[in-house]
């Protein structure tokens, strides 16, 4: 049983990666109750937390059904961040993750997310200061390095560890990286095959089969794994490979009526969660995602992208369930 502190996750646990615009309450929603065992929510600035931003402070919505569930803040000042895990601890998540892996430059060029990993010292004062004011579980979303010449997640794992946070995620890219190449989950073997490390190691980077989880899981014996990009449009893929791992088979993809009575599901959620308009808007890059692979469906992917009237969409949704017929996968 995989455990931080006393959150119980299950065996081998499937994570819901931290997304920006896309790991909001209407898609975390839709990855529990597809198997995901663990979220995090967006990433949330520690500098927006303080000044009230409204954008920020509504990230901090979680709900009783998708527990346990992570707060993620990012910042590149001590106090700040700390100032933010206070007020992120009134709402009472599960735990609070702490962001240094993403490497979006007008972050990284404020020293916050992956721009942290050219200050490892400060790095880990950071994460101990925060560990020290809340009683809440801490725990790390990182990278390799910050290039080719500085992968020191092997001893950063360690020292965090040594500071107090209860579980660690590593995606398996340095900054410089992006998302472009191969995920390099050699040394995110190595951090879990460190004698010294006692805390669960969750990889990340390139999941995007059932194979791979059950490949992956043997070759470097990590605790988890966190699942970014393949589940969005797509949060059947944590229940897929839970199938997979227990009987070796996979389970039929979902059918076009199963995918818009998730998209349409989806859009409701938002919508409610937005607004009409933001929530509509912020729906269109799940289409293509939702309805990926279906031949003859352009006509009806451009509708669901541009329109703004509610009923619209969902009559275009109706009309793509009822006529099922029409369409097949490429």
């Amino acid at each position: 049983m995989v455990k931080i502190r006393n959150i119980e996750l299950g065996e081998f646990p499937l994570l819901l990666a931290p997304m920006e615009d896309v790991s909001d309450p209407p898609f975390r929603a839709l990855c529990k109750k597809h198997g995901a065992d663990l979220m995090y929510t967006e990433f949330i600035s520690s500098e927006g937390l303080i000044r009230d931003a409204a954008k920020s402070v509504q990230k901090l919505d979680i709900y009783e059904y998708e527990r346990p569930v992570g707060i993620q803040i990012f910042g590149g000042e001590i106090e700040s961040m700390k100032e933010a895990a206070k007020i992120i601890e009134r709402t009472n998540p599960d735990l609070i993750d702490i962001n240094f892996g993403c490497p979006v430059k007008k972050v990284t060029c404020k020293g916050a997310g992956a721009g942290m990993l050219q200050n490892i010292p400060k790095l880990i004062k950071m994460t101990e200061e925060i560990v020290k004011i809340t009683n809440l579980p801490v725990t790390v979303k990182t990278r390799l390095g910050w290039d080719e010449n500085s992968k020191f997640v092997v001893s950063t794992a360690e020292a965090l560890q040594d500071v107090g946070i209860e579980a660690i995620s590593i995606h398996g890219r340095t900054r410089v990286q992006l998302y472009k190449g191969e995920a390099d989950w050699t040394l995110i073997g190595e951090v879990k095959n460190n004698p010294r490390m006692k805390i669960p190691v969750f990889g990340n980077g390139d999941i995007d089969s059932p194979e791979k989880v059950v490949e992956y899981k043997n070759r470097y014996g990590v605790d988890g794994i966190m699942i970014g990009r393949a589940s969005i449009g797509y949060p059947w893929f944590f229940n897929e490979v839970k199938h997979f791992m227990n009987t070796g088979e996979h389970v039929p993809s979902p059918t076009i009526k199963d995918r818009v009575e998730v998209a349409r599901d989806h859009l409701l959620m938002s919508v409610k969660w937005k607004g009409e308009h933001l929530g509509i808007a912020e729906m269109k890059r799940h289409y293509t995602n939702y309805f990926k692979g279906i031949a003859h469906f352009k006509e009806y992917r451009m509708k669901l992208v541009t329109s703004f009237d509610l009923q619209e969409v969902l009559d275009t949704l109706d009309y793509v369930a009822s006529h099922e017929e029409e369409f097949q996968f490429a």
